[in-house]
């Protein structure tokens, strides 16, 4: 008999689900795609029922179009998007939409946890208090909705929410739960210095497992519901940027993932959990048990790109938009794009800065515009790997996934920026290949990570740097750091303006 894991990567836009075998081989793929609710400049939220409804379609698929029986699937295990705050009452059920990382509504609250904490925040949970974070997302609703607050009796986040659905029990991986910011990362358990400071009662915090304890088997109400076996065993996952890791064998410390995503991420295989970078980097726990990674994020890396293409570039196929910067020139014929047009965070922690385009002319073609776009992105890269380089953390080799990985050009790009080796993977499926790997680990297919990385991961072409980009490159990297400082001011006092006039 055949014998499969799924792999449930649950993002922002989307959820894929991932059917494969003891040979890390995809035999099947279904995604199904959920709304984004954005009633005001800095919300982001969703319905976490969409994520439910949207996971089970995607599972019926694999059964009846697929024909992945169900008595095959083994195990299943879940990539999920970060920090997103799913509040439930007592008896479980959801309370309001689902506030998510990208939502910047928070700044108050986070001064409110500098004002109380200062640096014993950082201290406890290797952490600034980030707008996407979910403590502040906790405080917001507490200070604002204290209708909703006084109802709610736990927080899980979204990956968390439809495990719940499927099993029946609560409960949050480390590497989640240390993206809550409620986390004392160190003891490995949830800080009573940070809940007694906010009134938040302990007893609002889900269990804790790590990313291949077992969280129970398929109930059977879900089995009826998905088509499902319950004889399968459902284990805890990661957040998507662990299982992104773990999915493109970033298992060792000479090596760094840049994943353009709907936001993009630079992320390092970490060993030594006392590493300071001041709250500057994230520092989280890994899917891996008893290891740690740290990561920048850049929140609007594909975002931006997405949002040039539907609105300078609607008729145009993405592929060919983005083939299209090859007609431009290394640095755009003199263009800078920043990506700043959600905010930013690392490594500057700013929800209020806004992106430009700098050294606009007559001249400049959409291909210039185009090719600004992709260079920026990768440049705000740039910005976090110098924070490894000051901290004397040495790699040698950048695996580039998701939207950044489909493109020689942007491959080609990322190499000259980084003055790096770059390699892609040619089975990338991003972090649902994580997922599907916690769960083949969690079954005891393979020993550890390692071991299953040799059947599951294999690296693709690689992208070696241009020497004289590489001097180019590093020149106009220098100019774009500079653009942050000069439009500070500029993008509040214009984002002041909108919110006063709207």
């Amino acid at each position: 008999m055949n014998e499969y894991v799924l792999g449930v990567d649950l993002g922002t836009s989307a959820v894929k689900v991932s059917a494969m075998n003891r040979d890390g081989e995809i035999v099947a793929q279904q995604s199904f795609d959920y709304p984004l609710i954005q009633s005001r400049p800095g919300y982001s939220e969703q319905n976490p029922e969409d994520w439910v409804s949207g996971t089970t379609v995607a599972i019926v698929r694999l059964i009846l179009d697929d024909h992945i029986k169900p008595a095959e699937i083994s195990g299943i295990s879940f990539s999920g998007q970060m920090h997103g705050l799913v509040l439930l009452d007592a008896n479980n059920q959801v309370l309001r939409p689902a506030i998510l990382w990208n939502d910047t509504r928070t700044s108050k609250q986070c001064r409110e946890i500098e004002d109380k904490l200062g640096s014993e925040f950082i201290d406890i949970t290797k952490n600034k208090p980030l707008e996407g974070f979910t403590l502040p997302k906790m405080l917001w609703v507490k200070e604002n909705e204290p209708d909703i607050w006084s109802q709610a009796k736990t927080f899980v986040l979204p990956k968390d929410y439809v495990r719940y659905r499927m099993t029946g029990k609560l409960g949050m991986d480390y590497s989640d739960a240390t993206g809550t910011v409620l986390l004392d990362v160190k003891n490995g358990q949830w800080s009573q210095t940070i809940c007694d400071a906010f009134d938040i009662p302990m007893s609002m915090c889900p269990p804790l497992m790590k990313s291949i304890d077992s969280a129970g088997t398929v109930s059977s109400s879900y089995a009826v519901f998905s088509g499902l076996d319950t004889h399968t065993k459902v284990f805890g996952g990661a957040a998507d940027n662990a299982a992104g890791a773990v999915g493109a064998g970033i298992l060792s410390p000479n090596m760094v993932l840049s994943s353009i995503g709907t936001s993009g991420v630079v992320l390092k295989y970490e060993e030594d959990p006392t590493v300071d970078y001041h709250g500057v980097l994230q520092f989280e726990d890994h899917a891996i048990p008893d290891s740690y990674y740290s990561m920048g994020v850049t929140l609007a890396a594909g975002y931006s790109l997405n949002w040039f293409k539907r609105t300078f570039a609607k008729d145009d196929s993405f592929d060919d938009m983005v083939a299209s910067a090859a007609e431009s020139t290394v640095g755009a014929n003199g263009l800078l794009y920043t990506p700043y047009i959600v905010g930013e965070r690392a490594p500057h922690a700013d929800a209020d800065i806004r992106g430009s385009f700098t050294g606009v002319d007559g001249t400049h073609k959409k291909t210039d515009f185009v090719r600004a776009v992709l260079e920026g992105i990768i440049f705000s890269f740039k910005d976090i790997m110098d924070i490894y380089d000051e901290n004397d953390k040495q790699f040698d080799t950048v695996v580039a996934i998701g939207g950044g990985a489909k493109s020689p050009l942007w491959l080609q790009i990322q190499a000259d920026i980084f003055n790096k080796k770059v390699v892609s993977l040619t089975n990338e499926q991003g972090p649902g290949m994580g997922a599907a790997m916690i769960a083949a680990v969690g079954l005891g297919w393979f020993k550890n990570f390692q071991e299953c990385a040799e059947k599951f991961v294999h690296f693709g072409k690689t992208y070696m740097p241009n020497p004289d980009n590489a001097k180019k490159y590093d020149q106009l990297h220098k100019i774009y750091a500079q653009v942050y400082d000069q439009t500070k001011e500029i993008s509040q006092q214009l984002l002041a303006y909108r919110r006063e006039n709207n």
